[in-house]
């Protein structure tokens, strides 16, 4: 059996004062199974007049998934969607060819002083689904499997655990738990909580193959995310109706990080 790896997040700031704990990719892994981002966001408290939103941006080769314990989100993207994300849902974008989208705070909220938390992990597509459509899938929190296991609340966000399944569709076989213990509890994983613990537990088949990650790009060719940086500098990849801004392609000459083959899931 492996032995456990503990990650320490990395604190980034995303702009506006906006910090998350980047805990993949990192320099000791860059993968747990298809998932190679992991951003672990607030708690923030947001007051009226904050600029946390997250302007249009695009991605390909990849799925984001978005989860909220606490707060709001108001999703939009260049297929049309529009989706406000509460505690609970899940928010499944496939990229594949090419999507943009934006994360703003709700109208609803603006006014508001609230408190924001949450995680945002990017699932690697096989290589067979990288070109694939664009799709956007909500999933509302009351649709998610829970149950009572080992004394802890478990909610099975995607994939099947403890005889449920999710109703999330995925290209590729994953694992993503919401574990809640109560203080001093156990589970078998196992894990000690001294107080209360939300466990978020990811995993899944190992990627076929090495993952090329530049800015909001995923792909097992390098030439691919050079053909996306091209498009997206030239403004081809679509628009979010209703928005003006974008985020531009950062880096001159835009540069592709190589693969580490040496810490792709085996």
């Amino acid at each position: 059996m492996t032995a456990p790896q503990l990650l320490t997040p990395a604190d980034k700031d995303l702009g506006g004062g906006f910090k998350v704990r980047r805990l993949l990719p990192s320099a000791r892994r860059r993968s747990v199974g298809p998932f190679v981002f992991f951003d672990h966001f607030g708690p923030a408290t947001e007051v009226p007049g904050s600029e946390h939103d997250v302007r249009p941006h695009p991605h390909i080769g990849l799925a984001t998934v978005t989860y909220l314990f606490e707060g709001a989100m108001m999703h939009r993207d260049s297929l049309g969607s529009v989706q406000e994300v509460r505690p609970g849902a899940i928010n499944w974008m496939t990229s594949g060819r090419g999507i943009v989208h934006s994360e703003r705070k709700p109208e609803s909220l603006k006014g508001e002083t609230y408190t924001n938390h949450g995680l945002q992990l990017w699932a690697a597509l096989p290589k067979e689904f990288e070109e694939v459509e664009p799709s956007f899938s909500h999933t509302a929190a009351a649709d998610i499997p829970s149950l009572d296991e080992q004394g802890a609340r478990v909610r099975v966000l995607i994939g099947e655990a403890f005889g449920a399944s999710s109703p999330v569709e995925t290209f590729v076989q994953t694992t993503y738990l919401d574990i809640q213990l109560p203080a001093g509890g156990t589970f078998a994983l196992p894990a000690l909580a001294p107080e209360l613990a939300v466990l978020v537990v990811i995993g899944g088949a190992p990627l076929d193959g090495p993952r090329y990650i530049t800015w909001n790009f995923v792909s097992s060719r390098k030439e691919r995310i050079l053909e996306a940086g091209a498009d997206w500098a030239a403004q081809r990849m679509g628009h979010v109706p209703g928005e003006t801004e974008f985020i531009p392609l950062p880096g001159h000459p835009f540069g592709v990080q190589e693969p580490d083959v040496k810490t792709t899931p085996v």
